[in-house]
């Protein structure tokens, strides 16, 4: 297990005092149930909030997964196979030998039509036991500067008409970037956002349909 910050905040500087905490822990992100939302807001809170200064932008999205949280997590936590569920990526390198650990880099070929290139990326957080990762933006050609993201998968269960007690994952992904020049904060948005959702649908989609095939084994390292 390897773990960076514990919190995507405390990587941010507490001194400027034009910088404010995110406050994602107070709307439910589309997509889940109230009491779905209730006992997330601790996690939100500890991983999925940012201190954010003028002229960045933050968002929070979810995703129900009807697979189990070990299938969702062993594929998300590999950051050298980032085109497994992520869309527009072109391909995928890293050094070798290879050792997942935080600070480690992978460098991302973006497929074309969108407004990237390149895109060098840094692993800042892997916790397999809580199962959390985060990544930031360091490099490349593409217009998502200072971008940061942190992704977690939890675990829930849900009664059925037969009784059967069914287990189920929610992934939560957040990040914060700087709106870039000529944009407005709501344009950003709605760019990330739409990326981070077909993400997220593609990752259901994949472990959804490998746990149907019986193939779903978690991948811890």
């Amino acid at each position: 297990m390897e773990k960076g910050e514990s919190s995507a905040s405390t990587s941010e500087p507490d001194s400027d005092e034009s910088r404010h905490p995110t406050a994602h822990h107070l709307t439910p992100p589309a997509g889940l149930t109230p009491d779905e939302f209730v006992s997330l807001v601790p996690s939100v809170m500890e991983h999925h909030t940012y201190l954010m200064g003028p002229g960045q932008c933050s968002s929070l999205l979810a995703q129900r997964v009807h697979a189990p949280p070990d299938a969702v997590w062993s594929v998300v936590r590999r950051f050298d196979k980032p085109q497994a569920y992520k869309h527009f990526i072109k391909s995928c390198a890293v050094k070798h030998p290879f050792h997942m650990a935080v600070g480690c880099t992978r460098d991302v070929n973006v497929i074309s039509g969108l407004p990237a290139a390149t895109s060098t990326e840094r692993l800042d957080l892997l916790d397999d036991l809580r199962r959390v990762t985060g990544f930031s933006i360091i490099g490349g050609e593409h217009r998502l500067r200072n971008y940061r993201s942190v992704t977690t998968v939890h675990s829930f269960h849900h009664h059925d008409d037969d009784d059967d007690d069914k287990i189920y994952t929610v992934v939560l992904e957040s990040y914060i970037v700087d709106v870039p020049d000529g944009n407005t904060e709501e344009d950003t948005r709605l760019f990330a956002d739409t990326v981070v959702k077909l993400n997220l649908q593609k990752l259901a989609s994949v472990t959804e349909g490998t746990n149907r095939d019986g193939d779903a084994k978690p991948h811890v390292r």
